[in-house]
C-alpha cells in the first residue's frame, strides 16, 4: 500500500512510486485487501500531520501484525529514531529515497514475487506531474526548507515526455506541482516559457496549476490563460491579510501586492477560483491584526479557503517568537474563519449560477457522477450513462 499524507507534490511523488513499483513486477490490491508493505508517504507542516502518520503506522500494524511499514516524505526527513520505535516499521528515509523504491525493497529482501501492496489508486484522467522541488524562502513559521532544502527543476523535455504519456494512458488533465513552481527556471525557461512550451507541444485537454505566490504571477504568465486549456483556477498562498503579521512571517509580499495580483488575475480570466491558505493565531497577532485580516479574505472573495491554525514546528524561528496565543483564542479564531471559508465558496459557487462549464467525472460516488468544473467548483450529477473520464458540458 502507498497512502499519502499532505501536499500535492506529496501525491505526485506517490502516483510516480507506483508506477516505478508496478514496472518493476510488484502486484498492487486494493485498499481493505491484505497487503505484505505499507509505503507511507509522510508530511510533517504541522503537529497534525505528524499525528496522522503515527496513526496511520499503528493502525496499519494492528490490522495486520506481520506488515512491514516504510516511511518516506518529509516527517521521515526530519526525525528517524522516533519513527523507527513504532510497530511494524522496518525503513525510514526522506524525501530522496522515493526515487529509488524498487531498488530499496529489494536491499530488504522484498521481491516481486512474493510482495503485494495494497495502493491507493490513482486517477486516470487526472495525473500530477513534478516540475521543481526544494525551497530556500524561510519563512518563519514553515519547516518545508528545513525537510525540502535543495532546489531543482524538472527539464522541460522530461515534463512534455510525461504529460504525452499520461495523456496516452487516457488522462485529460495535468497538475503542475512543486514547491515554488513559480521559481522555475531549467534550460533557459521559467514557468512562463515552460507552460508556453507545455500549450504548444501537448494536446492534454486541461492543465491546471498547483499553487503560486503573489508576487510569481506576472501581465505575461497571466495572459496565458487566455488558452482555455489553463484551469481557471489559481491557488495564491495569502496566510494573512494584515502586513503586521506577514512582515513578521518574513512573507515577501502586502496585501496591496496580494490585490494587485487579485485584480490582475479576474481582468484577464473571468469566473477565476482563486483559492488560499490562512494561517490563523501567529505568534503576536492581535485582535486588531485578526480582524483586519478577517476583512481582508472577506474582501478578496475566494472560491476555497483553507485554514490552519498556527502549529509551531522545530527549527522554524516562529517556534520560539513570543506572544504564543492560548488554546481557546485559537480555537475561537479558527472557528469564525472555517465560517467565513463556507459563506466565501457559497458566494462563489453562487456567482457561476447560469453559466455552462465543463466538468471531468472523476468518480462514481454515492449514486453520483462527481468531477470537478476548470475553475475548481465540485460537482455531482445523476446519470444512468457511464461518465468516468468524459468532460461534460454543465448548467450550474
Amino acid at each position: 500500500m502507498i497512502e499519502t499524507l499532505g501536499c500535492k507534490l506529496n501525491q505526485s511523488e506517490s502516483e510516480t512510486m507506483w508506477r516505478d513499483l508496478t514496472a518493476a513486477g510488484y502486484s498492487m490490491v486494493n485498499r481493505g485487501e491484505y497487503c505484505d508493505v505499507l509505503i507511507l508517504n509522510s508530511c510533517t507542516v504541522t503537529q497534525i500531520a505528524d499525528r496522522k502518520a503515527r496513526q496511520t503506522i499503528r493502525a496499519a500494524a494492528i490490522s495486520n501484525p506481520d506488515i512491514k511499514i516504510i516511511v518516506t516524505g518529509c516527517y521521515a526527513q526530519r526525525t528517524k529514531e522516533s519513527l523507527y520505535t513504532l510497530p511494524g516499521v522496518i525503513m525510514v528515509e526522506g524525501n530522496a529515497a522515493k526515487a529509488k523504491m524498487p531498488e530499496s525493497l529489494r536491499r530488504l529482501g522484498c521481491t516481486p514475487d512474493d510482495i503485494h501492496f495494497r495502493s491507493t489508486l490513482f486517477p486516470h484522467n487526472r495525473s500530477l506531474i513534478k516540475i521543481q522541488d526544494g525551497c530556500d524562502q524561510h519563512c518563519a513559521y514553515c519547516i518545508v526548507p528545513l525537510v525540502r532544502p535543495k532546489k531543482s527543476c524538472v527539464n522541460p523535455k522530461s515534463i512534455i515526455n510525461q504529460i504525452n504519456l499520461r495523456q496516452a494512458d487516457g488522462c485529460r488533465e495535468v497538475v503542475l506541482t512543486g514547491t515554488e513552481i513559480g521559481e522555475y527556471q531549467s534550460d533557459g525557461l521559467d514557468l512562463t516559457g515552460l507552460l508556453d512550451r507545455i500549450l504548444t507541444e501537448t494536446s492534454v485537454e486541461r492543465i491546471r496549476i498547483s499553487s503560486l505566490q503573489p508576487k510569481e504571477l506576472s501581465e505575461k504568465l497571466i495572459d496565458l490563460w487566455r488558452n482555455t486549456r489553463l484551469c481557471r483556477h489559481f491557488h495564491l498562498s495569502l496566510q494573512s491579510g494584515t502586513d503586521n503579521v506577514l512582515r513578521r512571517m518574513r512573507r515577501r509580499y502586502t496585501t496591496n501586492d496580494y490585490r494587485r495580483t487579485v485584480d490582475m488575475i479576474r481582468a484577464v480570466v473571468p469566473n477565476a477560483g482563486i483559492t488560499t491558505d490562512i494561517i490563523t493565531g501567529f505568534p503576536g497577532e492581535t485582535d486588531e491584526d485578526f480582524e483586519a485580516s478577517f476583512q481582508f479574505i472577506d474582501n478578496i472573495g475566494f472560491a476555497r479557503l483553507h485554514v490552519f491554525p498556527f502549529s509551531p514546528r522545530p527549527g522554524t524561528a516562529a517556534a520560539t517568537m513570543p506572544g504564543r496565543l492560548n488554546a481557546e483564542v485559537l480555537k475561537a479564531r479558527s472557528a469564525r474563519l472555517r465560517r467565513l471559508a463556507q459563506r466565501c465558496e457559497t458566494g462563489f459557487k453562487q456567482s457561476c449560477n447560469g453559466l455552462t462549464l465543463e466538468v471531468l467525472i472523476e468518480e462514481y460516488k454515492d449514486n453520483k457522477w462527481v468531477g470537478y468544473t476548470d475553475n475548481y467548483i465540485r460537482v455531482a450529477l445523476q446519470s444512468d450513462t457511464p461518465l468516468n473520464n468524459q468532460i461534460i458540458s454543465v448548467l450550474m
